[in-house]
C-alpha cells in the first residue's frame, strides 16, 4: 500500500485506509457533501466526497476500512483527497497494524528502562506504588504500554505514553544530578505517573479520543485519584508524601491557563513541569519537521507563537 506520507499533489490514491472520522455537512449551495479523515501509521489526510449518494460511493461509517479512490489535491497548502470511489472492505482484506501510527522506539526496550528506574529507588514505599502499578496491575501495563501520551499534540502514538514518561523521567534524574536538593525517589515517581490518567482520558486506538471521563474530568484529576486509589492499599504509606507525590501530578503543567489543578509549590513539582513542557515541546518539534520536507522559514505556529525554522547547517 501507499502510506499517506508518501502522496503529493496530483497523485492518484487507490488503496485502503482507516476512517478516523467522517461526519455531513452542507456546500454554501445546499448541496450535501462527507468530511472524511483517513488514517495509517503515518499520519491522516482531509478527503471530501462531494456527491455521497453518486454511484461508487459505498456506506461507511468511522472506524470503517474502506478502499479509497481518489486524487490527491491541494487546500490552503494542505493536502487532501477528492474522493470518486469508496468500497466497504471486510476483515482480512487489511492489516491493521499498518493503520495505527506507533512509536519509532522498541516498547519492551523502553518499558524495561521504566523497571530498572524504579529498581534504582531507595524508598521503601514509592517503590512498592510503583511496582504496584508497573508489574502487578496488568491493566495498567497493558494500557502503559499501548497508549498515547495525547489525541494530537505530541507522542499522539501506540506507545507515546511510555515514550513520554520514560523520557520525561530521564530529565528528571539529569535534574537530580545537577539540583541535588531534588527528593530524587519523589521526582521519580511522579515522572512516571504524571500523565497515567492519559489511559482513561482518551480512549484506545484506533479511535484515540476523549472519554466521558477525560472530558469531565481530565487526565490530571484522573490520574491523581488512580495513585490516591493505590497508595490506600499500601499499609502505612507516610501522609506528607503521598500528599507530595499528589501535588506533584495536581501541579505538572505548571499554569493555571495550562490546565493545571494547582500552581508548583514543591521543588520537585516544579522539576517536572519543566521537564514536561521540555519532552512535550521537543517532540512537538520533532514531528513537525518529520512532517514536512520544506528547508527554511516554515512559516507562524500558533502552538509556539512564532514562526518556525527547519535549522540548517553549513
Amino acid at each position: 500500500m501507499k502510506y499517506i506520507k508518501d502522496y503529493a499533489e496530483g497523485d492518484k490514491m487507490c488503496a485502503v485506509y482507516l476512517v478516523k472520522h467522517k461526519t455531513s455537512a452542507m456546500t454554501k449551495n445546499g448541496k450535501p457533501y462527507d468530511n472524511v479523515i483517513l488514517q495509517d501509521k503515518t499520519g491522516t489526510i482531509d478527503a471530501k466526497i462531494w456527491d455521497p449518494n453518486s454511484a461508487g460511493i459505498a456506506d461507511f461509517d468511522t472506524l470503517d476500512y474502506v478502499e479509497v479512490i481518489g486524487e490527491i489535491t491541494s487546500f490552503q497548502g494542505a493536502l487532501q483527497v477528492n474522493v470518486k470511489r469508496v468500497r466497504l472492505c471486510a476483515e482480512g482484506e487489511y492489516d491493521p497494524a499498518d493503520y495505527l501510527p506507533v512509536s519509532s522506539k522498541n516498547v519492551d526496550q523502553m518499558y524495561h528502562a521504566v523497571l530498572e528506574i524504579i529498581d534504582s529507588l531507595e524508598n521503601t514505599y514509592l517503590k512498592q506504588l510503583l511496582n504496584a502499578f508497573f508489574r502487578e496491575d496488568e491493566q495498567f501495563i497493558k494500557g502503559f504500554r499501548m497508549s498515547s501520551a495525547a489525541k494530537t499534540m505530541h507522542h499522539g502514538f501506540v506507545g507515546g505514553l511510555l515514550e513520554h514518561s520514560l523520557s520525561v523521567a530521564r530529565l528528571c534524574n539529569y535534574y537530580c544530578t545537577a539540583y541535588p536538593m531534588l527528593k530524587r525517589d519523589l521526582l521519580l515517581t511522579a515522572a512516571l505517573l504524571h500523565d497515567s490518567g492519559k489511559m482513561r482520558e482518551l480512549s484506545p486506538f484506533p479511535a484515540n479520543d476523549y472519554t466521558d471521563e477525560g472530558q469531565l474530568l481530565g487526565h490530571i484529576v484522573i490520574g491523581a485519584q488512580m495513585i490516591r486509589e493505590k497508595i490506600n492499599t499500601i499499609e502505612g504509606f507516610p501522609q506528607t508524601l503521598a500528599t507530595e507525590l499528589v501535588h506533584c501530578i495536581l501541579a505538572h503543567h505548571g499554569e493555571y491557563e495550562y490546565g493545571a489543578a494547582k500552581k508548583p509549590a514543591i521543588m520537585e513539582a516544579m522539576a517536572l513541569y519543566f521537564a514536561d513542557n521540555t519532552d512535550a515541546k521537543m517532540e512537538m518539534l520533532t514531528e513537525l519537521f518529520m512532517g514536512t520536507s520544506e528547508q527554511g522559514w516554515l512559516g507562524f505556529n500558533r502552538l509556539f507563537d512564532s514562526n518556525i525554522r527547519v535549522t540548517t547547517m553549513e
